[in-house]
């Protein structure tokens, strides 16, 4: 959620698009009835603060095997 730049209510989030694999763009909607403010925002990725080792990726769609003891 942010605030709106005009009268600091909440505005919540309408759409967002990836515009790179860091960066996403929000369009944002003030909550006041009496403002109504839409704007833009870009979210992005600053630095990483811990990076995890061998990152191995999870196989999807693929039911695992019953084991029954």
């Amino acid at each position: 959620m942010m605030h709106c730049p005009l009268c600091q209510s909440a505005a919540h989030t309408r759409s967002s698009r990836y515009i790179s694999n860091e960066t996403k763009e929000r369009y944002n909607q003030c909550q006041n009835i009496n403002c109504s403010c839409t704007f833009k925002t870009h979210e992005s990725v600053t630095g990483m603060i811990v990076t995890p080792g061998n990152v191995e990726k999870v196989a999807t769609g693929k039911k695992q095997p019953e084991v029954r003891a």
